[in-house]
This record gives C-alpha cells, sequence and structure tokens, in this order.
C-alpha cells in the first residue's frame, strides 16, 4: 500500500511558548491537515489561543 499524500500536523502557539509571563499556564496546540507534495514547508496560521485571549500565530511543530 502507498502512503497517502495528506498527513496529519500539530500547530502550537509561539507567543505561549516563548512569553514565560502569560495569563495562565500551557500552551494552546490544534491539529489539522496537509498536502505533502504541495506544501513542503512549515504551515504557519493565525488561530485563537484560549491561554493568550487573542488571535496569535500557530506554527507547525515536529
Amino acid at each position: 500500500m502507498a502512503k497517502g499524500v495528506r498527513i496529519v500536523i500539530t500547530l502550537e502557539c509561539t507567543e505561549c511558548r516563548s512569553n514565560p509571563n502569560k495569563r495562565s499556564t500551557g500552551v494552546s496546540r490544534y491539529t489539522t491537515q496537509k498536502n505533502r507534495r504541495k506544501t513542503t514547508g512549515r504551515l504557519e496560521l493565525k488561530k485563537f489561543c484560549p491561554h493568550c485571549n487573542t488571535h496569535t500565530v500557530h506554527k507547525e511543530t515536529k
């Protein structure tokens, strides 16, 4: 069987990861899918972070 083109990735909030003085503990994470052939680089999306209480940039993690 061949591998699928679409893979599941995890998006993590960049503000929560880098700021120690934040509103609450924890890091916001989302899961989504991407096409491995069309999107070869790391994905970055603006998503809502409940810990920061704002829309922030979420980057793809390994």
